[in-house]
């Protein structure tokens, strides 16, 4: 399995009237930890448009909320796989406090398609090869 884990803080922005974050912030939580872990790969997401003609979309989000974060809080937004993908791409995520406490759980499931037709294609085998060294 590999496993990546990225930190920051609670902007005022993400809280409602009570300082506690909205829920709607914890998919953007999620995707800082896939995105900062693609980046640090060296393969940046915009780098699999650009260079291979593949996007990366979403196709389903799966979100359990357990404990409010809160402004002033330090977050951890953890990404994990533990499967090559071959048509899709399924990414097991959580968000942490700075006590260690899971706020939100859940996973992310990616797709690949062509950017020119907007067609289903197997994921590119620069992601496959760097999945699986990690694993």
């Amino acid at each position: 399995m590999t496993h990546f884990e990225v930190s920051f803080p609670v902007r005022y922005y993400e809280t409602d009237q009570m300082a506690v974050v909205h829920h709607s912030n914890y998919i953007r939580y999620f995707e800082i930890a896939r995105n900062q872990m693609m980046a640090d790969w060296g393969f940046p997401i915009e780098r699999c448009e650009s260079e291979y003609g593949v996007m990366i979309p979403i196709v389903s989000v799966e979100c359990r909320f357990k404990h409010p974060a809160r402004m002033g809080d330090v977050l951890t937004a953890v990404a994990e796989i533990d499967k090559v993908p071959l048509a899709k791409l399924v990414v097991r995520q959580s968000v942490l406090n700075q006590n260690g406490e899971v706020c939100a759980e859940g996973a992310v499931t990616l797709g690949f398609i062509d950017s020119q037709t907007f067609l289903p294609v197997r994921c590119p085998e620069v992601i496959q090869t760097m999945i699986e060294e990690r694993l």
